[in-house]
């Protein structure tokens, strides 16, 4: 390349590495914010982070950084470019066209009041009180409404939501594969529900003290190859990884001393998260490569091990001895007993705590209320009740408060619209990488059922973490499981595994 083509590159890289560096304070700053910082400083603290945001969102969109763009973008030159130059290239490019179009003062205003919004979200949950916080979500809604507008809408507006969190994925798709996946898993869980068979869960609400709870996390996330000198476990009112760099990935969870296994598969689910993040390679830290390639990819790791690892049977033939210890005369019962509890399917109010099975009739429940919101224009005033209308008529519950109802997760106050269909598709990815893995890993359920996770993690970081975003979510899905994303692989894995816990 030119010198003239070198020095452009030279700038990008600089520029791209700057962006990354904001990204990391911004981060310590929102988990901070998360995990105990004095109520009194949270307005200055929003103030804070907006004005670095503002800072980073300038960078992001100046013209200088077009300009490199445009110069490595030239066929000559970028066909000189390393894979990595390459990728950053066409990933900034795109981040950057959709950048540029948002005024830098309505990108900072929008910063402060989400971060604003998330801690009057906390305080809404606590005190049951949507009414306080209705009027954040609906400057939030407002604010998401104008960037479409800017943006420009795809198909529907929520297409373009959506596109943030699993590029490529749209509405037309996602109302396929949700309603095929409605129409097989509510029969399953009208059997289920008719089975003579149903597990004793009554052992698991007891009062579990809440160190021996901690102890045992901090255990099975050692287990699983979670380093802790790269890392940490806190608390926080909803469970969060934020992945800093590879040498810093933080994760919370949160502890209910009436249930042994809350807090336990909430680690081990941001544990997921965290070695996808932690075992990016070396060549990506302090690019915008240095993250998972998609939300929906991401989730596939944090629902394989809660799910397909954390809740299995061979885990607790492993497993449950070590937590019988930690808490003498409260778990009189055998393994299979626990396993069972465990896996109880039963129509639930809370996400996070729902079974594998009606846990993606939660992720419907919210991803048809975002196409309300941004299709339909339904109001934030109106949610409360288009809530509780939905869990009754999917689920055949109704939430007694709002705070176990439509303030329940945070993803709103922050304005993650089109986040939650990630978690369904991440349920997909896991149980079509983990039938992959069952064929190409010698001995899998062996492993587990002798706490050999190591391996396990290895085999991931060869063919998911270690590419971080170089790879986009289709191309990684075909290369590790040879095909695309297929449904049909949930709906096997859940019916073998529910069938004979219900013994159908």
């Amino acid at each position: 390349m030119s010198t003239k083509h070198n020095d452009a590159l030279q700038s990008f890289t600089e520029t791209i590495r700057k962006i990354k560096s904001y990204d990391e304070a911004l981060g310590v700053l929102y988990w901070d914010l998360r995990t105990g910082a004095p109520r009194k400083g949270m307005d200055n603290r929003s103030e804070v982070i907006g004005a670095l945001s503002a800072d980073q969102f300038n960078l992001s969109t100046s013209p200088e950084l077009g300009e490199w763009l445009s110069t490595l973008e030239e066929s000559k030159v970028y066909s000189n470019l390393s894979e990595i130059e390459q990728r950053l290239v066409t990933e900034t490019r795109k981040e950057y066209d959709r950048s540029v179009k948002i005024p830098p003062k309505l990108y900072q205003e929008y910063v402060v009041l989400s971060s604003q919004s998330e801690s009057k979200w906390e305080e809404a949950k606590e005190n049951n009180d949507y009414a306080g916080f209705q009027p954040y979500l609906e400057k939030v809604i407002s604010y998401t409404n104008q960037f479409i507008d800017l943006w420009g809408a795809k198909a529907t507006r929520y297409d373009t939501l959506l596109d943030q969190y699993e590029p490529g994925m749209t509405v037309a798709e996602l109302d396929q594969v949700f309603g095929g996946l409605r129409e097989q898993l509510v029969p399953l869980a009208a059997a289920i529900a008719n089975s003579p068979h149903q597990p004793d869960t009554s052992f698991l609400k007891q009062n579990y003290d809440k160190p021996a709870q901690k102890a045992f996390s901090l255990y099975i996330l050692e287990q699983m190859g979670y380093s802790f000198e790269a890392g940490r476990l806190d608390e926080s009112v909803h469970p969060f990884a934020t992945g800093l760099s590879p040498g810093d990935v933080r994760i919370t969870t949160r502890y209910l001393e009436n249930d042994v296994t809350s807090a336990l598969f909430g680690t081990i689910h941001e544990g997921g998260h965290a070695l996808y993040e932690q075992n990016i390679m070396e060549e990506l830290i302090g690019t915008t490569l240095c993250t998972g390639t998609s939300m929906g990819i991401h989730e596939s790791q944090s629902r394989f091990w809660e799910n397909v690892i954390g809740r299995s049977r061979p885990f607790w033939n492993r497993y449950f001895g070590e937590l019988q210890k930690r808490f003498p005369g409260q778990l009189d019962v055998s393994v299979d007993q626990f396993y069972r509890g465990n896996n109880v399917v039963q129509p639930s109010l809370i996400r996070i705590e729902a079974d594998e099975l009606t846990y993606n009739l939660h992720i419907i429940i919210r991803y048809e209320m975002e196409k309300l919101i941004f299709n339909e224009g339904v109001k934030a005033a109106e949610l409360p009740a288009i809530w509780n209308d939905k869990y009754k008529e999917y689920l055949g519950v109704t939430p007694p408060n709002d705070a176990e109802g439509v303030l329940q997760d945070v993803h709103w106050s922050g304005g993650a619209f089109g986040y939650f269909p990630s978690y369904s598709l991440g349920n997909m990815y896991a149980a079509q990488i983990a039938d992959t893995m069952e064929r190409e890993l010698e001995g899998f359920w062996t492993k587990v059922g002798n706490g050999e996770l190591l391996p396990i993690k290895q085999w991931l970081t060869e063919r998911i973490y270690k590419y971080g975003k170089l790879r986009t979510p289709s191309e990684l899905i075909q290369n590790v499981t040879g095909k695309p994303l297929d449904p049909q692989h949930l709906v096997a894995y859940l019916t073998k595994k529910y069938t004979d816990i219900y013994k159908l």
